[in-house]
């Protein structure tokens, strides 16, 4: 099943959300996050929000060790359940459409089995507007430094795809799925521009290949 209904505006927003807190996963504004959901209590949130405004946020936990309420880092992203089915053992797969990021003010008392917080949206009322998006940014050097990345790893992209993407959706799928550390990717998704967050890529995927490049020393054995 999936649903389809009209883009949020800020008073849409809620005061209260369910979160998600995962280690190392990132939703970003109009991008989309496939999840399987298992545990009883993010089942319990899923069918919560179906039921209501299908809103979910995403949020990284500050500590990636298992605690039973880690610390969460202040800022996350809100989804709109997009599409889901139910599989026969009980799961939900669900997809995730990023709406907007929110600042945590507040960590409610548990009502319910998952978490729940008041977010502020104000600061990023920009994700709500995709026309807004300023689509500059150092696209060569953001290529160049995705060529070396993939060569390092024996991986290769449609470059032609690369080169047309629009600068959101490029910049973004590049940050949801190459696999940065949380730390990492908080950053990303705390970059305020699409530019800003092009220049923490490319310097990330710049150390990432400094660091596992050989030696040229070592090379020649």
């Amino acid at each position: 099943m999936s649903g389809r209904p009209a883009p949020l505006v800020l008073r849409d927003l809620p005061p209260v959300i369910p979160v998600f807190p995962l280690t190392g996963v990132l939703l970003l504004p109009r991008g989309r996050l496939p999840l399987n959901i298992f545990e009883p209590r993010y089942l319990a949130m899923v069918r919560d929000a179906l039921a209501a405004e299908r809103l979910i946020g995403m949020i990284q936990p500050r500590n990636p060790e298992p605690t039973a309420l880690p610390a969460l880092y202040p800022v996350g992203c809100l989804g709109r359940i997009s599409a889901f089915s139910e599989t026969d053992d009980g799961r939900f797969l669900v997809t995730l459409s990023g709406v907007c990021r929110f600042r945590v003010t507040a960590e409610l008392g548990l009502a319910t089995p998952y978490r729940q917080v008041a977010p502020h949206f104000d600061s990023f009322a920009a994700d709500l507007d995709p026309e807004a998006v300023d689509e500059a940014f150092d696209r060569p050097a953001l290529t160049a430094a995705l060529r070396a990345y993939l060569d390092l790893h024996g991986m290769s992209a449609d470059w032609h795809a690369v080169d047309q993407a629009g600068a959101e959706a490029l910049v973004n799928t590049l940050a949801m799925t190459c696999p940065f550390d949380p730390a990492e990717k908080q950053a990303l998704l705390e970059a305020p521009t699409i530019a800003a967050r092009a220049e923490t890529m490319i310097a990330l995927i710049r150390m990432a290949v400094a660091a596992n490049a050989v030696p040229p020393e070592r090379s020649l054995q």
